[in-house]
């Protein structure tokens, strides 16, 4: 086997001694930029490391991993939580392997700022979530069914097996159960002697169909079948229509920028659609696809626009009342359809008229649900964490509706890379251990979905019948996960199949 020569090492040397020339300058320049927006002191490190990831992953760094590991050297791929230190780190080595002269080496980074960020990102999730004795403890999120207002022993019985946030969904319900169950998760609390912070939602602009229209003999469609979505009310469709059906949505301004060709996705990807004509009264929609024996279009179904621009606040006239409910009785606020840092700002300003400086001890969690948001994470972080305790909520369902199934995994891990980067904590959400809440049982996937989810910081599981269930299950989960990996850094404790294999040689 080909040995690497010493003009191999040097020449690699002196590439990643230009990347990192490169990496100072860009991240310098981006985090000179965005300094003076910062009011949160601990997060000033967090934007320098962020810009730093950000300028390294310009970079196509495969060719330069394939080339480090073979030397026993970092291949730069756990380097999110301290990009320069981790740099730096592999540049005073292999200087060291090419024996470099004393004058140009560079010294390596002290322990203590090699893991500074991994410090941060710890401290940034116990602000929300509450502290730990173990600083890598995954938190359990569980969304508070109803029966939770009436049903105290349901609520004593999550806090004790290991929910650590209750998260209640401000489009459901109304104050008066909200605080009873509020009042049930701080008696449990004080009975159990676990801590349980407060999660709340605010519901935001739902697209939704409104009303539904059957001039056929059926409200059902198949593939290749075309009916027609009115612009405002369910009598403005056109008179010679005769398809088997006409849907209104709740937020017409979607019509705004609708274009033939768009696709149109109804309950989650159950029916999918394209746009095949506009006209002043609406939309003629065809179905691409759905199940062999059709859909049945019903009020209430999700309607999204994955690549149809929204012109909705992310605020409704019901956000801003239930604010007034949320900001005395929550430890952090749930944003949904977060799309860039002008959304983040109207939260902030929001708050700021309600509470005054006292604004910016009120945590945010923005709820990343389209292809728009994860394009600016970035910018959504620097503008949130500038000024509040900050997390991300990877909402998996809308965001496979957005973006595509196929895609999913991907942006999901472009979300943990970049969050991590940053030091924000992450909130894994969306059909965790779905049919084990729902039925008591899980699948085997799902299993393995939950352990992947020890990877953030926090897990959220909806609400179902066999939830305590799920709760047990989930703790037991991440926490043997948690003797494994941590993020994408396998921790390799004694395994014990090691041992017993090699005791049979002894």
């Amino acid at each position: 086997m080909k040995t690497i020569s010493p003009a191999e090492i040097n020449e690699l040397y002196t590439t990643l001694y230009d990347l990192r020339q490169d990496v100072l300058d860009k991240g310098n320049k981006m985090y000179a930029s965005i300094a003076p927006q910062i009011e949160r002191p601990s997060f000033r490190f967090s934007a320098l490391n962020l810009a730093y990831y950000l300028a390294i992953r310009c970079h196509d760094l495969r060719p330069l991993q394939e080339k480090l590991l073979p030397l026993g050297l970092s291949s730069l791929g756990r380097s999110e939580a301290r990009t320069m230190a981790n740099l730096d780190a592999v540049i005073a080595s292999l200087g060291r392997i090419c024996q470099k002269p004393q004058e140009e080496l560079i010294a390596y980074p002290s322990r203590r700022w090699f893991f500074h960020g991994n410090r941060l990102l710890s401290h940034n999730a116990n602000l929300i979530f509450g502290n730990h004795a173990n600083i890598d403890f995954t938190n359990i999120m569980v969304t508070m069914p109803t029966e939770a207002a009436t049903d105290y022993k349901l609520v004593r019985s999550l806090v004790r097996a290991g929910m650590d946030m209750a998260r209640i969904n401000c489009a459901h319900d109304d104050q008066d159960v909200w605080k009873s169950m509020l009042k049930n998760i701080h008696k449990a609390e004080k009975e159990t002697g676990r801590r349980c912070k407060i999660y709340m939602d605010l519901a935001g602009p739902k697209v939704r169909i409104e009303q539904v229209l059957v001039p056929g003999d059926t409200d059902r469609v198949l593939t290749d079948e075309t009916f027609f979505l009115a612009r405002n009310k369910i009598s403005d469709y056109p008179e010679d229509y005769t398809g088997n059906i006409v849907i209104t949505c709740s937020i017409p301004q979607v019509f705004n920028n609708l274009q033939v060709g768009d696709p149109v996705v109804i309950d989650d990807g159950k029916l999918n659609c394209t746009v095949t004509e506009i006209t002043p009264q609406g939309a003629y929609l065809r179905v691409i696809s759905t199940k062999v024996k059709g859909f049945r279009l019903k009020n209430k179904k999700s309607l999204n626009f994955p690549q149809t621009p929204l012109d909705v606040a992310p605020l409704t006239k019901k956000d801003l009342k239930d604010l007034d409910f949320i900001i005395p009785n929550a430890n952090a606020i749930g944003y949904s359809f977060v799309r860039n840092k002008d959304d983040i700002i109207l939260l902030q300003e929001e708050l700021k008229k309600r509470l005054g400086d006292k604004a910016r001890r009120m945590a945010i969690i923005a709820k990343i649900e389209t292809r728009d948001s994860v394009s600016n994470l970035p910018e959504i972080i620097v503008q949130a964490a500038s000024h509040n305790p900050f997390g991300v909520m990877i909402a998996r369902g809308d965001l496979a509706v957005e973006a595509g199934y196929h895609r999913l995994a991907e942006l999901q891990e472009e979300i943990l890379w970049i969050c991590e980067a940053a030091h924000v904590p992450v909130i894994w959400a969306t059909q965790v251990l779905e049919n084990l809440v729902k039925t008591g049982i899980p699948s085997r996937a799902e299993i393995t979905d939950a352990a992947m989810s020890e990877r953030a910081e926090c897990v959220m599981l909806n609400k179902g019948p066999y939830i305590v269930k799920a709760v047990v299950s989930l703790a037991d989960i991440v926490q043997r996960m948690e003797q494994h990996q941590h993020k994408k850094a396998p921790q390799l404790r004694i395994l014990h199949i090691a041992e017993d294999t090699l005791k049979q040689f002894e």
